[in-house]
């Protein structure tokens, strides 16, 4: 890389970096290319992406932005999952393909927005719920007490109609009686 793209690679990475809610850096050692492509396809899914860095540019530009300083971790290969969208999906992702890939890639540490998660973290976070499927167990939470109310209003409307009923059934047969 000429001094030129360095430059343009530490720009880019910066704003990726600043609009991104999370980060994963990962050790990819291990992977073949196949394995790669289909660690970046699986995280593509999600609304995420996995590129490989150079640790001294992904150093440089994480130095320019309100990240906490995680640069310790940067040695060795290194691969950064960016979670844009589903942080939960993202690192859900990566902890299924390990397990189906010899443990393979390994969780450096994570920055999720300012807070630094340990390996350890990381995969607890993969086992909370995703955003739908805890929006889907508030609908139905919700939905419950919502039938029992229609269905009692609706009963209480049934029998207020059947107590009209019963209330102009007995004031005919008065009119008819008298």
């Amino acid at each position: 890389m000429t001094r030129e793209e360095k430059q343009a690679f530490v720009a880019e990475m910066r704003d990726r970096l600043s609009r991104t809610e999370a980060i994963f850096l990962t050790d990819f050692t291990g992977l073949n290319v196949q394995a790669m492509t289909s660690l970046r396809r699986e995280v593509k899914k999600v609304d995420g992406e996995f590129l490989v860095v150079k640790n001294r540019l992904l150093r440089r530009a994480m130095a320019e932005t309100d990240m906490p300083d995680v640069s310790s971790y940067l040695t060795g290969p290194t691969g950064v999952v960016f979670s844009d969208e589903s942080v939960v999906g993202a690192a859900r992702v990566v902890v299924d393909f390990a397990k189906e890939n010899d443990d393979r890639p390994v969780f450096k540490v994570g920055v999720l927005e300012t807070n630094v998660l340990e390996p350890e973290d990381i995969v607890r976070v993969s086992r909370l719920p995703s955003r739908e499927e805890l929006l889907s167990e508030i609908a139905g939470a919700l939905g419950g007490p919502m039938s029992a109310l229609v269905a009692a209003l609706s009963g209480k409307t049934q029998e207020m109609a059947g107590l009209i009923d019963a209330l102009r059934e007995a004031l005919e047969s008065q009119g008819s009686g008298s």
